[in-house]
């Protein structure tokens, strides 16, 4: 299937590795000119460089903390400088610490509100009146299972993606009437540096962890960054333009509530 994203502009945050690049590659691979940005300059330019390789694609990479608001801007204005538009917006990071929530002070959770929430809402409220003015495009935000399925121990992350979805909602109320979609994909456990981390978290056997989590999905197995990909590619789509203010698990069944 076509998507109709030849020539079209992206943006993907996250992108020098596990589902933001995966993200960005299957954007490349369908012909769009991505901007790529992540906090590590030389994972950010070898993942340019091999995504470049891989796909022919036209590749911007920006090194930006999404943290920073001035960064959230920058990666904007460069997007804008250089391609003169932006169609698309992939808001994707990582994660904040794991712990008990009641160890956490308060410049821990303040981390975990910019990284988390304000980071999606400065690039969105940046970029929102240049996809308008493309006549429409798609917005995305990656959580993760957790934001609809809490996890103990995952408290941060929860509250903050929790936030993320509410606004995601409700801007695509506001933004509807412009032909632009807004959606979030909360992952389930999906091979990524992050799920290595959840391995090993207890200080136990990582492999007895791995089997357990497979064993907690119908599925039978963990995820791959490309079950992610594929369905990012078509929201922000115009293929997938109808589809809005959805919070769509990818989790091979791992999800117990009926909504």
């Amino acid at each position: 299937m076509d998507l109709g994203l030849t020539g079209k502009v992206a943006i993907v945050g996250g992108a020098s590795m596990g589902i933001g690049y995966g993200i960005a590659r299957q954007l490349a691979l369908e012909g769009a000119r991505v901007v790529i940005s992540a906090r590590r300059e030389p994972g950010l330019s070898k993942a340019a460089e091999t995504l470049r390789s891989e796909t022919g694609a036209e590749i911007l990479p920006v090194q930006a903390d999404c943290r920073r608001a001035e960064d959230c801007a920058r990666v904007v204005a460069t997007t804008l400088d250089r391609f003169g538009g932006i169609d698309a917006l992939v808001n994707n990071d990582g994660a904040p610490p794991l712990g008990q929530l009641a160890t956490f002070d308060d410049a821990a959770w303040a981390k975990a509100v910019e990284q988390n929430l304000m980071y999606v809402v400065r690039m969105t409220r940046a970029a929102v009146p240049h996809i308008t003015a493309r006549g429409g495009g798609g917005i995305l935000n990656i959580t993760a299972i957790s934001a609809i399925q809490p996890i103990a121990g995952f408290g941060l992350s929860v509250a903050t993606w929790g936030g993320v979805i509410g606004f995601a909602k409700t801007l695509s109320l506001e933004v509807a009437k412009d032909d632009i979609n807004v959606n979030t994909i909360c992952p389930g456990y999906i091979e990524t540096q992050r799920l290595e981390k959840v391995f090993a978290a207890d200080g136990g056997d990582p492999q007895v962890m791995r089997r357990k989590l497979e064993a907690e999905v119908p599925m039978g197995r963990i995820g791959t960054v490309a079950d992610i990909a594929g369905l990012a590619a078509l929201l922000v789509s115009p293929r997938g333009r109808y589809i809005t203010g959805t919070a769509i698990q990818v989790d091979g069944g791992l999800l117990r509530g009926v909504r």
